[in-house]
């Protein structure tokens, strides 16, 4: 099944895109944009939705690059990169991507960057003067290419992600002077796409080197969340984006950075009370409890794509709440929620787009526009746990 998105630049920025769906490719909806044709058998069919260019309106924004001139980053070493996330953050799409897509790739983008000028700069940092002026030329230089121009706010892009921060080591022969480079290198060459959630072989690795070089002529630390750790993490990630080709380098962030993503879940939860009211202790009336679910999950869904484990991961967290307000019926079940029904909607028709777990990235072609590919066709219903413990952890758990 195929959704087509008309005249993406205005009308997604006013809210979330609407699928069209249609018998016939050549008939028009409503908006004018052309409709692509059903399959004609009943199997499900890989969900991607396309969105199409504005009709005679170019994709890429063709503007030129207002460029500092003092930022030493060799941009054009990773044009590829650069182009991908640029697809990746486009600007309809940038807000509502940003979880799981557009900021992860932007973040590697900017990691690799300074990595890979370190092969001729040997420093691991930027001072912020200079920070200043990449992170700008970033912003340009995807601007250029069609994405948003707030990625700066959307991804929460700070100095610190160019800068040492408040780590004492910030260059390559200070940084291998401390750690077991080989050893690092080796755990993260290749990163198990299946299993490094759970095994952590690359994430404790980078772990054991920041704590290393934060505790650099200093006592060493056991705390990996402190301030001085997370600038030393962001220090070794550069070092091992020198150490391996761009595309490798772009594999390995994102799919430990995909860990994280997955953990969690990225939806803000509205007051729970009216569901509460009508659907705790004794359900008297089974549709007016439903229509309050329905209500409620509306909101959820205006919020951004999400993946299948961040579905679960909300399931949990919502059935949480409800239990605690005294809400002991299923009301996933009785109600009909699926898994779906927690992220974005691209439609009225029950349209929901789950996110595959694995990274992926949109796409760009010039006939089509931009795509990306939603997982999970079939209404999976919500699982409604007993336990009033979501848990935020990835390993062991399949959709």
């Amino acid at each position: 099944l195929h959704g087509l998105l008309g005249n993406s630049g205005q009308a997604f920025a006013q809210g979330p895109p609407v699928l069209h769906r249609i018998d016939h490719a050549e008939e028009d909806d409503d908006s004018g944009g052309l409709m692509p044709e059903l399959s004609p058998t009943g199997s499900p069919q890989p969900f991607v939705p396309f969105l199409a260019p504005a009709p005679l309106a170019p994709f890429y924004n063709n503007s030129t690059p207002k460029l500092s001139g003092k930022c030493s980053l060799n941009f054009t070493a990773i044009n590829g990169l650069m182009t991908t996330t640029a697809v990746d953050c486009f600007a309809s799409f940038a807000p509502f991507l940003a979880n799981v897509i557009c900021c992860p790739q932007l973040q590697a983008t900017l990691t690799i960057l300074i990595g890979q000028s370190s092969k001729q700069t040997g420093s691991l940092a930027l001072d912020p003067t200079l920070a200043n002026y990449c992170l700008s030329d970033v912003q340009q230089l995807l601007m250029s290419q069609g994405a948003s121009d707030n990625l700066h706010s959307i991804c929460s892009v700070h100095l610190s992600n160019a800068t040492e921060g408040s780590c004492p080591v910030s260059t390559v022969d200070a940084f291998e002077s401390v750690v077991d480079s080989s050893k690092l290198l080796e755990a993260c060459r290749k990163v198990d796409p299946v299993n490094e959630c759970c095994s952590q072989t690359c994430q404790s690795a980078i772990s054991d080197a920041a704590r290393k070089i934060s505790s650099k002529d200093a006592a060493l630390t056991s705390d990996t969340a402190s301030p001085k750790v997370d600038s030393c993490r962001n220090v070794v990630l550069r070092w091992l984006s020198s150490r391996l080709e761009p595309s490798s380098a772009t594999k390995m962030l994102r799919q430990i950075s995909n860990c994280n993503v997955n953990g969690v879940c990225p939806l803000s939860f509205p007051d729970t009370s009216k569901v509460a009211k009508e659907c705790g202790g004794t359900v008297k009336n089974i549709t007016v409890c439903c229509k309050a679910m329905d209500s409620y999950v509306s909101h959820l869904q205006k919020q951004s794509f999400i993946t299948n484990l961040q579905a679960l991961n909300c399931a949990s967290v919502l059935g949480a709440k409800l239990q605690e307000m005294k809400v002991s019926t299923n009301v996933y079940s009785s109600c009909q929620v699926t898994l779906k029904d927690f992220s974005l909607q691209v439609g009225s028709q029950e349209s929901g787009c789950l996110l595959p777990s694995m990274p992926s990235d949109a796409s760009f072609d010039p006939s089509s526009g931009i795509s990306f590919t939603c997982d999970l066709n079939d209404n999976i219903a919500a699982p409604w746990s007993p336990s009033l413990q979501a848990s935020a952890s990835t390993c062991n758990k399949f959709v």
